[in-house]
């Protein structure tokens, strides 16, 4: 069994990357730029600072940086209030996991205070642990917020397992040394040597993330095994 087990949570935990994507057409339109679905799709799983790097340089988006991540957290944070997109499966595995005494931390680049709420209205006592955007000098793709999780629960990371969808998030928790579960939902998950994947939480539970940590890969992407 897995010490821990780590999540990612945009796309991964809720579906609110539909969310995110609205905030940033809105802005780069109210400033008369232009933002494509690539760019779009380019952002997923990016630090916040550096997606507002991005809006202002490529979308044209004439704020600061601050204002421009204040702006994009508030947006979200509207439509998280009225409903939370749990992913499927996702309460259904949390709960799993806490009955089997599997400790999880949400390690996720947005900021606290968007993090906080989604944790809290997670079954009960599914989080020890949070690593969020502002709390990290250097968020993901480097391993840093992976490495901080498990060492704020005192684990070995190379006995956890990582839950994430998008490249940014994959590489970070690898190169933690997490086994790694990539789950395909805004971004598509392409094939890796040593990656694990799914189309969907669903078809993941204890015992499959204990496999994992023992060293299996695991690949339920019928499309790509056909």
């Amino acid at each position: 069994m897995p010490e821990a087990v780590l999540w990612d949570m945009d796309g991964t935990l809720v579906d609110t990357e539909p969310y995110w994507i609205a905030a940033e057409h809105e802005l780069v339109a109210a400033h008369g730029g232009t933002w494509t679905h690539e760019d779009a799709m380019s952002l997923v799983g990016n630090p916040l600072r550096e997606s507002a790097r991005i809006l202002r340089e490529r979308g044209g988006v004439d704020l600061p940086v601050d204002e421009v991540v204040a702006f994009l957290i508030g947006r979200v944070i509207e439509q998280v209030r009225v409903e939370v997109p749990w992913q499927p499966g996702a309460r259904e595995l949390l709960t799993a996991l806490r009955e089997a005494g599997v400790p999880c931390a949400l390690v996720t680049m947005s900021y606290r205070e968007l993090a906080q709420p989604i944790a809290e209205m997670a079954p009960p006592d599914a989080f020890q642990v949070l690593v969020c955007g502002d709390e990290v000098e250097r968020g993901k793709p480097d391993p840093e917020p992976y490495l901080l999780a498990a060492q704020r629960l005192g684990v070995d990371v190379t006995r956890c397992v990582a839950i994430e969808d998008s490249p940014a998030g994959i590489a970070s928790a690898r190169a933690a040394g997490a086994a790694t579960l990539g789950v395909e939902a805004v971004v598509p998950v392409l094939p890796a040597p040593g990656l694990s994947r799914t189309p969907s939480l669903e078809l993941v539970d204890v015992a499959l993330l204990s496999r994992l940590v023992a060293g299996d890969v695991v690949d339920l992407m019928e499309d790509d095994a056909a």
